[in-house]
C-alpha cells in the first residue's frame, strides 16, 4: 500500500525563516503563491517580463527576475516541463527545488544543486486556488527525488501543506512513478477512449440516431460528467443503485464483451515508449523545431472547423458557450 500524508504530517514551522520563490505565474504559479501566502509563507513571485509578471504586483507580490529565484531556500517552479531546463537558475546546494511533476526530474532533463522534491496536484491550476478557497483541497502525488541536508521530505511537506495538497491525502510516489502515470493517462488512456467514442458514433449514426442526441449522451447533458462524480464520491458499486434495473443488467452482462481485443498490448507498448524515455526523446525533437507537428495536429483535431462545428451544437442544445 502506498504511504499517504496528511495535514498532521507536516509543519508549516519549517519554512518559518525560509525565502520562498515561485517561478512562473500561470494557471499553477499563480495559485500557489495566493496559497502559499494566505499559509503564512513569505513568498516572492519571479517571472518573465510579461503580463503575468504584472498581473502578480497587482496581486500584492514582491516580484523578480526568474534568475533571482536562484537566491531562494526554496524554489517551486511552475512552467511548462519543456522550457524548465533552461531556466537560468542555480539554486545553492543547501536549497530546495520543487516541481509540480516529476517529468523533468524522471528523465533527467533537470537536476539543479541541492535537495530536489515534487509536489504534484491531482487538479488544475485554477482549481488548485479554488479547492483552497472552499477548505476541501486536494490530492497530491508528493516525492523526494534527491535528498542532499535531510530536510528534503519535511520542507516538501510543509510546501504541499502550504497549498491545500494534503487535506484530501498526498500519495508518497517517485517522480518516475508520477511521470509514467501523468503522460500514461495522456497518451494511454485518453487516445483509447477518443476511439471508442468515435466508433460509438459511428454505430449510433449507422442506426439513424440524430449526431445532436448522440452528442448529448456522451457530452451535453453532463450526465457521464456527474457520474463519473458520484464514481468519485461513492464509489462504482454504491453508485450502480442510482441506474434502472435495466441499464444495471446491461452494463454488467456486457462487461465481458471486448475482452477478446488485445488493447493490453497496445497500452503496455504505449507506457514502454513513456517509461524508456523514447517520448521525452521526442519531446525534446519537437520542442527544438518549433512545436511544427504539434500546430499541425491542433489544426487538425481541434482546429477551426472542429470548433465551428462544437460552437454549433451548443448554441442549440445546453447551456450558453463559456466565453472563449
Amino acid at each position: 500500500m502506498a504511504t499517504i500524508h496528511r495535514d498532521g504530517d507536516a509543519d508549516l514551522g519549517t519554512l518559518s525563516d525560509a525565502r520562498v520563490a515561485v517561478v512562473g505565474y500561470g494557471n499553477q504559479g499563480r495559485s500557489w503563491a495566493l496559497n502559499l501566502r494566505d499559509s503564512g509563507i513569505d513568498v516572492q513571485v519571479c517571472a518573465r517580463a510579461d503580463a503575468s509578471r504584472e498581473q502578480a504586483r497587482g496581486d500584492g507580490f514582491d516580484v523578480g527576475a526568474v534568475e533571482a529565484a536562484s537566491n531562494a531556500d526554496v524554489l517551486c517552479i511552475l512552467v511548462p516541463d519543456d522550457v524548465i531546463p533552461s531556466l537560468p537558475l542555480q539554486p545553492s546546494d543547501k536549497a530546495l527545488t520543487v516541481l509540480a511533476s516529476g517529468y523533468t526530474y524522471a528523465f533527467d532533463r533537470f537536476a539543479p544543486p541541492g535537495d530536489l522534491g515534487m509536489v504534484a496536484p491531482r487538479m488544475l491550476g485554477p482549481e488548485v486556488r479554488r479547492c483552497f478557497e472552499e477548505g476541501v483541497g486536494f490530492i497530491t502525488a508528493v516525492g523526494v527525488h534527491r535528498d542532499v541536508t535531510g530536510t528534503a521530505q519535511a520542507r516538501t511537506l510543509a510546501i504541499a501543506k502550504a497549498i491545500g495538497g494534503l487535506r484530501q491525502g498526498a500519495i508518497e510516489m517517485s517522480a518516475r512513478q508520477e511521470a509514467i502515470l501523468d503522460l500514461a493517462v495522456e497518451q494511454v488512456l485518453s487516445p483509447a477512449l477518443a476511439h471508442v467514442s468515435t466508433s460509438f458514433v459511428t454505430a449510433m449514426l449507422e442506426q439513424d440516431v440524430p449526431l445532436e442526441a448522440i452528442m448529448t449522451e456522451l457530452v451535453l447533458s453532463g450526465e457521464v460528467e456527474r457520474t463519473y462524480r458520484l464514481l468519485r464520491e461513492q464509489g462504482f458499486a454504491r453508485q450502480m443503485e442510482y441506474h434502472s434495473p435495466t441499464s444495471q443488467y446491461g452494463q454488467l452482462s456486457r462487461r465481458s464483451a471486448y475482452e477478446h481485443l488485445d488493447v493490453l498490448a497496445r497500452m503496455r507498448q504505449l507506457t514502454d515508449d513513456i517509461a524508456s524515455g523514447r517520448f521525452a526523446d521526442e519531446w525534446d525533437r519537437e520542442r527544438d523545431a518549433g512545436h511544427q507537428t504539434l500546430g499541425e495536429l491542433k489544426e487538425q483535431f481541434c482546429g477551426a472547423l472542429v470548433r465551428e462545428f462544437e460552437d454549433g451544437i451548443r448554441r442549440r442544445l445546453g447551456p450558453e458557450p463559456a466565453p472563449s
